[in-house]
C-alpha cells in the first residue's frame, strides 16, 4: 500500500484527529474529476462556443479581443498554466492579471477603445479582491466579457453576475469544491477546464490528450506519494521548484502548496530554470531540496539539463529531483531520482501541470504531517484561511 492511500486508509476518527479529512482525498481524487469535468465542459461546449463568437473570439473573428486571465493566489496560478495555451490556440493576446492587481490598478491595465475578455477563476467565489474586481467591472466597463469558472455554485461572484448578457458562468462539480485550506482537485480541475476552453474548436482532439492525462495521472499518483513521502522526513528547510513554459506555472503552484501547508516551517521558492541563474539561485543552500519539472521539448530541455548539471556539480542543494513528462529519458549526471507517469501517457508540456501538480501537493502533505500540523487547516494561529477574509474594499 502507498504512502498517500495509507492515510486514505485511516478510520474517520483518526483523520478527523490528525486534519486529514478532506485533503489526502482531494489529492487522490483528481485523475477521475478530470473526467468529470471533461463531461461538464461538453455539455457548456455550444452555448460557450456562442459567447465567444459573439465576443469576437470566432475562427475568422478579426480584430480578436484581448484575454485577461484573473484570479488571486492559487487561482491566478490556473492562468499561469494556461496563457501560453490559450495564446496559441486562440491566436489573440493573453495577459495573466491578479485580481489583486485589478482592484488597485485596473485602469493602468485597460486600453480605451480595445475589447476585453475576462476569464476569472475562483475555487470560492467568496474572495473579496475578485467579487470586487468582477463588480467594477461590470458598473464602470460594461463592454467588458466575462466567463467566470468557479467551484462554488452559491459564490458572491456567481450570484453577481447572474443574468447579466456579457458573462458566461461555469460552476464545476462540488466534488472539487475543495474542504481542505489548499486548494488540490479546484486548481487541477480549472486547468482542465480551461484546457478544453482553449480546444474548444479542436475537442475531439483534446480528447484524446485528456484520456492520457487521466491515465498519466492515476499511475503517477503512487510514484509520487512514495517519493514525497521518503523525502519529507529529511532535514530540508527550503525547497525550490522550477519550471518552463506552462509548467512554471506548477511550478509556482508547488511551492504555495509547501508554504501553506507547512504553515511557512518549510520555506519554498520558484523559478524558470534559466532564471534561477539570474539572482534566485543565492537563496539555494544544502539544506534545500530542488525540485526541476523537465520539459519534454527537444528545444527547451538542453537548457534545463545543463542548469540542473551546473547544479550537482556546485553541490549547490542538499537533493535534486526530476519530475518528467514519461520514463524513457535517464537522469544520469543532473538528480538524484526521476519520477514520472507511465511513458504511454505522455502529454504535451502545455497540457501536463494537472498532473506535475501532483507531486507539489503531495509534498505539501508529508511535511505538513512532518511538521506536527494539520493538513485540513494547516495555520495553527489562523494567519491563512480557506477563503480570504478582512479585506476592505474602497471605491
Amino acid at each position: 500500500m502507498n504512502a498517500l492511500a495509507k492515510i486514505l486508509d485511516l478510520s474517520q476518527e483518526r483523520k478527523i484527529e490528525r486534519g486529514l479529512l478532506y485533503t489526502p482525498a482531494e489529492i487522490a481524487q483528481q485523475p477521475d474529476t478530470w473526467e468529470s469535468t471533461f463531461s461538464l465542459f461538453k455539455k457548456h461546449r455550444a452555448a460557450l462556443a456562442d459567447f465567444l463568437k459573439n465576443v469576437g473570439l470566432d475562427i475568422d473573428s478579426r480584430p480578436r479581443p484581448t484575454i485577461f486571465l484573473v484570479g488571486a493566489g492559487t487561482s491566478d496560478y490556473v492562468g499561469r498554466c494556461l496563457v501560453q495555451l490559450l495564446r496559441r490556440l486562440w491566436n489573440c493576446e493573453v495577459a495573466v492579471v491578479p485580481s489583486t492587481s485589478l482592484l488597485t490598478h485596473a485602469d493602468q491595465w485597460l486600453i480605451p477603445g480595445q475589447r476585453y475578455l475576462w476569464i476569472s477563476f475562483s475555487r470560492s467565489g467568496d474572495s473579496p479582491e475578485s467579487v470586487s474586481v468582477v463588480e467594477k467591472a461590470l458598473e464602470r466597463h460594461p463592454d467588458i466579457h466575462h466567463i467566470i469558472v468557479s467551484c462554488n455554485a452559491q459564490g458572491r461572484v456567481v450570484r453577481c453576475v447572474a443574468g447579466q448578457r456579457q458573462a458566461f458562468t461555469v460552476v464545476l462539480d462540488e466534488a472539487v469544491n475543495d474542504r481542505g485550506l489548499a486548494m488540490t482537485s479546484s486548481f487541477s480541475n480549472m486547468v482542465v477546464f480551461g484546457q478544453c476552453m482553449a480546444h474548444i474548436h479542436e475537442l475531439a482532439q483534446y480528447e484524446g490528450t485528456l484520456r492520457r492525462l487521466v491515465e498519466a495521472g492515476r499511475s503517477f499518483l503512487p510514484r509520487a506519494a512514495a517519493a514525497a513521502a521518503a523525502l519529507a522526513p529529511e532535514p530540508y528547510e527550503r525547497v525550490c521548484f522550477l519550471g518552463s513554459g506552462a509548467l512554471e506555472g506548477a511550478a509556482v503552484e508547488s511551492a504555495l502548496k509547501v508554504l501553506e501547508l507547512t504553515a511557512g516551517r518549510v520555506l519554498s521558492m520558484s523559478a524558470s530554470p534559466l532564471g534561477l541563474r539570474h539572482g534566485p539561485m543565492a537563496a539555494l543552500d544544502k539544506t534545500t531540496l530542488l525540485v526541476a519539472f523537465l520539459s519534454t521539448d527537444d528545444g527547451v530541455v538542453p537548457y534545463e539539463r545543463d542548469l540542473l548539471q551546473e547544479l550537482m556539480r556546485k553541490q549547490v542543494v542538499k537533493t535534486q529531483i526530476v519530475v518528467g513528462g514519461h520514463h524513457e529519458l535517464s537522469s544520469d549526471g543532473f538528480a538524484e531520482q526521476y519520477i514520472s507517469p507511465d511513458v504511454r501517457t505522455a502529454v504535451p508540456d502545455d497540457c501536463r501541470p494537472p498532473v506535475d501538480i501532483l507531486f507539489g501537493q503531495l509534498l505539501g502533505l508529508f511535511f505538513s504531517l512532518r511538521c506536527n500540523l494539520l493538513p485540513d487547516r494547516p495555520s495553527p494561529n489562523g494567519v491563512i484561511s480557506r477563503v480570504v477574509e478582512n479585506v476592505r474594499i474602497y471605491a
